[in-house]
């Protein structure tokens, strides 16, 4: 039975059903402002990948900032994509797209790799080219995994993704400088904790749309708190220019090189995996469980995404996890407010002076709204648990485990440090391991003979029966 917030019943030849709540329409300002939201929610993760490779690089100021605008630029170009999709590209869900960090680490090993620094850019566009045409290719047969991914799967990898987002956010809040001798500093823990105090007043106190909003108005009043702190730059306004496009290619035609495009390949894989997850999860919070054909369809817009990406000078995109906690948080489920998200990308890419104002916010502010939204996604993960059967045996040691090797990387990361490099682009993603830790024990214990599957769970705590007996 569907529930009346998201869909009008009429008796036949009555009014037409109403959009659900995924394909609403919201007033312009409402639009707006929650768009900014999604902005601002998944600005950092957007631009620190290309401020890595291009330090590692060696690029100068003006070359760095015109990497970072066209990898906003194309982040714009794949939410659109995903949001309001073509034929059979785009899950058509609110999901923001943007760089993969977990391409950071391949990529700049290309860049150490590679004698002429000129030709690292290059290398990497066109093993990214490859890499997301070899996905859009893979993308239906990926898909059909989605059998492998009941309720107790897709609840322990979206509290993965929470729990594996929570130490952006805290490294955040302690500045945005981990080398600063004033990194962790009171002030700046201050000014996350007020930040996320803001966000909770107005979640609790207010209704409406000021309530929706809470993310985005504590970001504002943090950013002015911060003002006479010091915490808050305005140098980046100062610097920009008004008006840029990111000319394709700007950095030179795209080469291919076999390790660059081996490597890029795993990666892409790696995203692929946690796309899914997050779409599966996605799903569930708007109350459109995402099928198979949704999966296939939000993974080509991901690889599609990525494969042009580069002719405007991005690097490969993935769909942004940070953003299900906005999502999950607001419960505004309109995939045009993340499509008008996706719209200011492109303005920003076009306008380096308003990209520059998102990137005035300070570290320790994102910090602190951070732990709200992340936070979210966790208490959403677990939300699916308590629907998966923890009664049974089975189900709570596929929960203990695959949360277990999914924090891995979190609480130990140099546990994978003596594997090949490669070997550590999946194993350092948490979500992923979890992930297909989840789904190759549910085959185990839930499909691989059913013997035990009805039996309830025996608590490590709790008395067996011959103890009982005695008492």
């Amino acid at each position: 039975m569907k529930s009346t917030s998201t869909m009008t019943c009429h008796p036949p030849g009555g009014a037409a059903v109403a959009a659900h709540p995924v394909d609403e329409k919201l007033p312009a300002l409402k639009m707006a402002t929650s768009g900014l939201q999604h902005v601002a929610a998944m600005y950092a993760g957007v631009v620190a990948p290309p401020l890595i490779v291009g330090a590692a690089i060696g690029l100068s100021p003006a070359e760095l900032t015109f990497l970072t605008g066209a990898c906003l630029f194309t982040a714009g170009l794949a939410t659109f994509l995903q949001t309001l999709g073509f034929w059979k590209i785009g899950a058509r869900l609110p999901f923001v797209n943007g760089v993969t960090f977990a391409g950071v680490a391949p990529m700049t090993a290309v860049v150490a790799a590679t004698d002429d620094k000129s030709d690292a850019l290059p290398v990497i566009f066109g093993a990214v080219i490859v890499a997301g045409l070899l996905g859009f290719v893979a993308a239906p047969f990926f898909s059909k995994a989605i059998r492998f991914f009941p309720p107790v799967v897709t609840g322990s990898v979206i509290t993965l993704i929470g729990v594996s987002l929570l130490p952006v956010a805290f490294g955040w809040a302690q500045g945005p400088n981990p080398q600063a001798d004033d990194y962790g500093s009171t002030t700046y823990l201050t000014l996350a904790g007020l930040t996320l105090l803001i966000v909770l007043l107005l979640r609790r106190f207010t209704r409406g749309f000021v309530k929706q909003i809470a993310v985005l108005i504590g970001l504002v009043v943090g950013t002015l708190v911060a003002i006479p702190f010091g915490a808050t730059d305005f140098g980046p306004v100062a610097d920009a220019d008004v008006v840029g496009f990111p000319t394709p290619f700007h950095f030179g035609a795209p080469q291919f090189q076999l390790a660059a495009i081996l490597s890029l390949c795993v990666v892409m894989v790696v995203s692929m995996t946690e796309s899914t997850a997050d779409m599966l999860a996605l799903g569930e919070i708007v109350e459109r469980p995402a099928d198979e054909k949704t999966i296939a369809a939000g993974l080509r817009a991901d690889t599609l995404g990525s494969a042009l990406s580069p002719l405007f000078n991005g690097f490969m995109c993935s769909a942004f996890a940070q953003n299900i906690g906005l999502v999950a948080m607001t419960r505004i489920r309109s995939r045009y407010v993340v499509a008008t998200g996706g719209g200011f990308l492109v303005l920003m890419g076009l306008c380096p002076m308003a990209a520059s104002l998102i990137a005035v916010v300070p570290r320790p502010v994102l910090g602190g709204a951070g732990i709200v939204l992340f936070g979210s996604v966790a208490a959403s993960g677990i939300q699916t648990l308590v629907r998966a059967g923890l009664d049974k045996d089975n189900n709570v040691l596929i929960v203990a485990v695959s949360l277990a090797v999914g924090i891995i990387p979190i609480t130990a990361p140099e546990f994978y440090h003596s594997f090949p490099e490669t070997a550590k682009i999946v194993l350092d993603s948490g979500i992923s391991t979890g992930c297909v830790t989840a789904v190759v024990l549910n085959l185990l214990f839930n499909h691989l003979g059913k013997g035990r599957e009805a039996q309830d769970v025996t608590h490590p705590m709790e008395a067996g029966e011959e103890i009982a007996a005695v008492r």
